[in-house]
């Protein structure tokens, strides 16, 4: 009998492309993966640092397989266990704690896999995190994750990423397009390119930091690639997302309309004391390129409130500032300190039921700002992926342009292209439609 074991992901589409990665390192040493609810002999929690819900879930995490199976090796692996190693490692059951070099190498470091009375930790100095791993991630028949970049050179003052991941580094071009290639023949329709600083990307291609190739590069170059039906650019910094990428794609094969571009906060004041690379002009700017090349574009904002020194009349600003952009949706985050950040030593920190009635208001605008984006769709003809898990009798899916759909459950529809025209919204928020056609288009 194969041993067996289950991957849990906290986080990102990152960590989702690293976690499969390491999965298929499993599968080539003879483990069956099984489902993180299910008997295994082995757990492997992948970290997320980003927010505080993260850290305070592992443990929760650690619990479930325990319960599952108390005598399973745990494992912890990723952000949160190269940033804090000797802290996961003293959490009840966990054996085996790796950092941010160790990760892709797992299986090396499960010699045996007796329980241990301490996690045993393997964490590198995080500048020794300067080589590349490649990665992907199918979540499911419809949507791949593929990992370009890693790291981030950017010193933001609440962030602990570049301690957690490193320094930028890309993949090579002809790495990417390798990995893409082998997503297509999986017959996977999406590709979302994913990273943490993904319009970095070309800076240490090959160990340095000469820029062998651009973002713009590697668009290009993925537009090429036959059997992909879409391609979609995950989050990516304002400053890097220039006007070429912006116009290559408004008349690409395969790249969709549809953008999710970090803001943070509306209040130049409050973008300075986070570092941020830019200020709130450059953003309107950005926006109105996109809108200008692509009416139809979707355009995600993630946002931080009760960031220290963020006043009513700071929030406020970011409030106005959102409400009269011409954006589609929000992810809202609430400041969370965290370790070795300049923030957390700042002055005018801002009370928690503060923070909290901050994000509920943004969130409030976000529900507003999707509806009118979805209103504005509404009598158009787009074309609808559909995703392949029966959600209460109904199958849902994306249109290129991020409006999320809605039908009666057909098995026959999972990772299917159609022609729809969108017809309302129903109760929930989702829209419905109308096949424009029988033809299905891939």
């Amino acid at each position: 009998m194969n041993k067996k074991v289950a991957f849990y992901t906290l986080g990102c589409k990152l960590n989702f492309s690293e976690t499969s990665t390491i999965a298929r390192s499993f599968e080539g040493e003879g483990f069956d993966r099984v489902d993180f609810s299910e008997k295994a002999d082995i757990y492997v929690i992948n970290t997320c640092s980003v927010t505080e819900n993260a850290d305070k879930r592992f443990k929760t995490i650690v619990k479930q397989a325990q319960k599952s199976n108390s005598d399973a090796f745990v494992a912890a692996v990723g952000c949160y266990a190269q940033l804090k190693p000797e802290q996961l490692a003293a959490v009840d059951g966990v054996d085996l704690v790796l950092g941010a070099t160790e990760k892709f190498k797992i299986t090396d470091y499960l010699n045996d896999l007796t329980k241990n009375d301490r996690g045993e930790v393997h964490s590198c100095e995080i500048e020794d995190a300067d080589f590349y791993v490649g990665s992907y991630a199918i979540g499911d028949r419809t949507r791949a994750f593929l990992k370009v970049q890693d790291g981030c050179d950017y010193k933001c003052t609440y962030c602990t990423i570049p301690l957690a991941r490193g320094i930028s580094r890309s993949d090579t071009l002809q790495n990417v397009l390798n990995n893409a290639a082998e997503i297509a023949s999986k017959d996977i329709k999406e590709i979302v390119l994913t990273g943490v600083n993904i319009g970095d990307y070309g800076k240490g291609e090959f160990g340095n930091k000469k820029h062998e190739h651009t973002f713009l590069d590697l668009v290009k170059a993925l537009d090429e690639i036959d059997g992909i039906h879409r391609l979609r650019i995950s989050s990516i910094e304002p400053n890097l997302l220039k006007n070429e990428t912006i116009d290559f794609v408004s008349k690409s094969n395969s790249f969709v309309p549809h953008f999710h571009i970090p803001l943070q906060s509306g209040s130049d004041d409050i973008l300075k004391l986070m570092r941020r690379r830019y200020l709130s002009n450059l953003y309107i700017d950005r926006v109105n390129r996109i809108k200008q090349a692509m009416p139809q574009a979707c355009i995600g904002v993630d946002v931080i409130v009760g960031f220290p020194g963020e006043t009513d009349e700071h929030f406020l600003e970011t409030y106005h500032f959102l409400n009269e952009l011409d954006i589609s949706y929000l992810h809202v985050f609430t400041y969370s300190e965290r370790d070795n950040t300049l923030a957390a030593e700042m002055e005018n920190v801002v009370q928690k039921n503060i923070r909290s009635k901050r994000s509920k208001m943004l969130r409030g605008l976000s529900v507003k700002k999707r509806r009118a984006f979805y209103e504005s769709q509404i009598g158009s003809v787009r074309t609808v992926l559909f995703e392949g898990e029966n959600k209460s009798g109904y199958i849902h899916g994306f249109t290129e342009n991020y409006v999320k759909v809605k039908a009666p459950w057909n098995p026959e529809l999972i990772n299917t292209l159609h022609e729809v025209e969108l017809t309302k919204i129903d109760e929930d928020g989702l829209v419905r439609f109308e096949f424009v056609s029988d033809k299905v288009l891939a």
